[in-house]
């Protein structure tokens, strides 16, 4: 055991990645609003260093949260004093994340001698910034490569854009990564950049969807971020930008929009995973999108991708009062649900944001609704907490695969409904 723990240091320093030796993710079971309520006071206490990867909002949804190896003791006499009940989903952090970063370096080293790049694997930003390119000079007659802006860190904002010709034409957009340790989102993109451009003039559904609208793809919306999560601390969520007065580093960029900004469900302490941010569009990657859309002013779906948890949410995550067009955004991802469970079979929850999962102010969607693009949808992708964040390599394509069929109903919606 102690040669374990000595290779998993070694290994992550070696990388200067930062070691999460010991840690062990829990499922936490909430019985009652009192239980919520314990959980919610459990997460202000900054010493413990908890990082909630669902938080404490319901009783009807568990609570998965990493805990570093010096505060499991009192986490867990915490919870077995207050009769809340618990598991380990993930025993020790550091040993999944050693298998991650194994299986990476052996695929880069396959992939190197082929020369072509694998869909079905994660990769680094630089990687994926190239295979942009790829895309752009492969699919010339489809695809081009756009800047919108850059990051705090003057990363560029990389978006392809899918057109057949014509200016400002109708548009659909899809980002991913916004959260950087969500690497399936990036990596879904990526095969799903590549399907869009190769099924032009193959599948007659994308062929009629690119002859009359246009689709954006931002793949890596938080680039400083997931170059962090590559080099530093793989469980990085937020951007890289320095807060005035604080020594915590980051925004929730998923809080940092101009739709119910610093009310419930985000946090005003810049240490938080979702802290909102000095003031809305704090941050150069949510601005240059805020920007793009509001130039651009013909968007008519917007879809941003995250993970985890298997569901497609519509606004709104800020108010309990429903968007007036409820019915049919429900109804349009009832279908795109059924699509997507049509592949392999997994099983996919959809709703509001704020009735499926929990009040969150700031959000992406919240915001793209109320500028007038109706089909707003926010997908969480794999898995239900098995894996959390660190989903393995061979999920990716399968995830891919499931989420193009959702992606379909709603994008053929979008053109079969003009308004």
């Amino acid at each position: 055991m102690k040669l374990i723990l000595i290779f998993s240091a070694l290994f992550g320093a070696a990388l200067c990645l930062e070691t999460f030796v010991g840690h062990q993710v829990l499922r936490i079971k909430i019985k009652n609003e009192e239980q919520v309520r314990k959980l919610q006071f459990l997460e202000t206490l900054e010493h413990l260093k908890l990082d909630f990867w669902i938080n404490p909002s319901t009783f009807s949804r568990p609570v998965d949260v990493r805990v570093p190896a010096n505060s499991l003791q009192a986490v867990k006499v915490f919870l077995e004093s207050h009769r809340i009940e618990y598991s380990i989903l993930i025993k020790d952090l550091q040993a999944v994340l050693d298998r991650e970063k194994q299986e990476m370096v052996a695929s880069q080293q396959t992939e190197r001698s082929s020369n072509t790049f694998n869909y079905g694997i994660y990769h680094s930003l630089s990687s994926i910034y190239e295979e942009l390119d790829n895309l752009a000079s492969e699919y010339s007659n489809v695809v081009s490569k756009l800047q919108i802006g850059q990051s705090y860190e003057k990363r560029p904002l990389y978006v392809l854009k899918f057109s057949t010709g014509g200016s400002n034409r109708p548009a659909i957009w899809i980002d991913a990564g916004i959260h950087s340790r969500e690497w399936v989102t990036q990596a879904s993109a990526m095969w799903i950049a590549k399907k869009l451009a190769s099924d032009y003039g193959n599948d007659p559904s994308i062929t009629s969807l690119l002859d009359k609208m246009d689709v954006f793809l931002l793949p890596v919306t938080n680039p400083d971020g997931y170059e962090f999560t590559h080099t530093t601390n793989r469980m990085w969520r937020k951007t890289r930008s320095k807060n005035a007065g604080s020594l915590c580093i980051g925004v929730d960029p998923n809080r940092n929009w101009d739709a119910g900004f610093g009310g419930s469900g985000a946090s005003s302490n810049p240490c938080s995973e979702t802290y909102h941010g000095p003031y809305a569009n704090s941050e150069p990657e949510v601005e240059a999108i805020v920007n793009f859309v509001k130039n651009h002013g013909n968007i008519k779906a917007f879809i941003s991708i995250h993970s985890y948890s298997q569901l497609l949410l519509y606004p709104y995550g800020y108010t309990t009062t429903p968007v007036p067009d409820v019915e049919e955004l429900h109804q349009v991802a009832k279908e795109a649900v059924a699509a997507l469970s049509s592949l392999h079979g997994t099983k996919y929850t959809y709703g509001s944001i704020i009735s499926t999962i929990y009040q969150a102010s700031g959000g992406t969607i919240d915001w793209t609704y109320n500028q007038g693009i109706k089909y707003s949808f926010t997908f969480e992708l794999r898995d239900t907490g098995r894996y959390g964040f660190l989903l393995p390599a061979s999920q990716i394509v399968p995830t891919a695969q499931e989420t193009w069929l959702a992606l379909k109903v709603i994008m053929r919606h979008a053109l079969e409904h003009p308004y």
